[in-house]
């Protein structure tokens, strides 16, 4: 469950960067590369299955 909410943090975090809305840090390759919002979402998506099949094997 940890891993997938590190991993969907990450993805929001790549997807702000491609896009332009997170210019943190401002040295990153990754600014406003919309390759790098796409990657992010994926990323996102994978970490949020992550967290449901955690949620379902707990029960």
């Amino acid at each position: 469950m940890v891993a997938g909410a590190l991993l969907t943090l990450m993805g929001l975090l790549w997807i702000g960067q491609g896009l332009g809305y997170i210019s943190w840090p401002s040295s990153s390759f990754m600014l406003g590369q919309r390759a790098w919002a796409d990657y992010g979402a994926a990323l996102a998506v994978l970490g949020l299955l992550m967290i449901l099949a955690a949620r379902r094997i707990r029960r």
